[in-house]
């Protein structure tokens, strides 16, 4: 059975197939001098911010709880340029996958970003863009790999520290598409979340300066939370 991609939607997915299928992106190419001076002006002042190569999605379907994508590399920049335009031009999306970290409590665990990144003081899941690290050697795109990946990355959590559940949960909307994978941590929240800041200090780029924990939708309120991380949690809380 075959499903549109539509806007506003949460889909359960049983996997998510992503390939590297390059394309001639019209936006980074007619707009080389506005992207140029955008990222001027968002990374000044902070030296850790990065213009590397991300991968972005151009293709995609649903069928049978399989989420198919198509994704082409570009600079950072020009993905950053594009999102705060508004996503001009043909459908393009930041199909990123997150790890919806859950404790043994039942809260959630979200990082807060640090003032020096694109995003300071936002708070949601481990995460990030794909880029060519995620690519395999047959062309696919490894999102679940992703998970883990910027888990370590962000917050010090080892694979021996968690386990990944099966299955995906895809958030759509007008340039984006979040694919949260359910993990979980054999302790509470606030263990859980000494464990991180412990980990964190020993990282060599940390880009997180807290971890916030999440019981329930109040919780999510205090803190400066993308409206699709708040669709994310109340369709969890909701649901359980």
């Amino acid at each position: 059975m075959s499903e549109g991609i539509v806007e506003g939607r949460i889909v359960a997915l049983d996997r998510v197939e992503a390939r590297l299928v390059p394309c001639d992106w019209v936006y980074a190419r007619e707009n080389e001098a506005a992207i140029a001076a955008h990222w001027a002006d968002i990374s000044a002042g902070k030296p850790a911010m990065f213009n590397g190569r991300v991968l972005l999605q151009h293709t995609a379907s649903i069928r049978d709880g399989v989420f198919q994508a198509g994704y082409f590399e570009t600079d950072y920049a020009a993905f950053m340029a594009w999102r705060d335009a508004g996503f001009p031009g043909p459908t393009v999306r930041n199909g990123f996958a997150m790890a919806a970290l859950r404790a043994s409590d039942g809260a959630f665990l979200c990082g807060k970003m640090g003032g020096h990144t694109a995003n300071p003081g936002k708070v949601y899941f481990a995460a990030g863009t794909p880029d060519r690290s995620d690519v395999r050697a047959d062309g696919s795109v490894d999102l679940g790999g992703s998970v883990t990946r910027e888990l370590a990355e962000e917050t010090g959590l080892r694979a021996e520290d968690v386990t990944v559940g099966e299955g995906w949960t895809a958030l759509i909307e007008t340039g984006r598409v979040a694919f949260m994978r359910p993990v979980g941590i054999d302790l509470p929240a606030q263990a859980a979340r000494e464990l991180m800041l412990e980990r964190m200090m020993s990282l060599e780029d940390e880009e997180l300066s807290d971890i916030v924990i999440v019981r329930d939708m109040a919780d999510s309120e205090k803190h400066d939370m993308p409206p699709f991380m708040r669709r994310y949690l109340a369709h969890i809380f909701e649901g359980s």
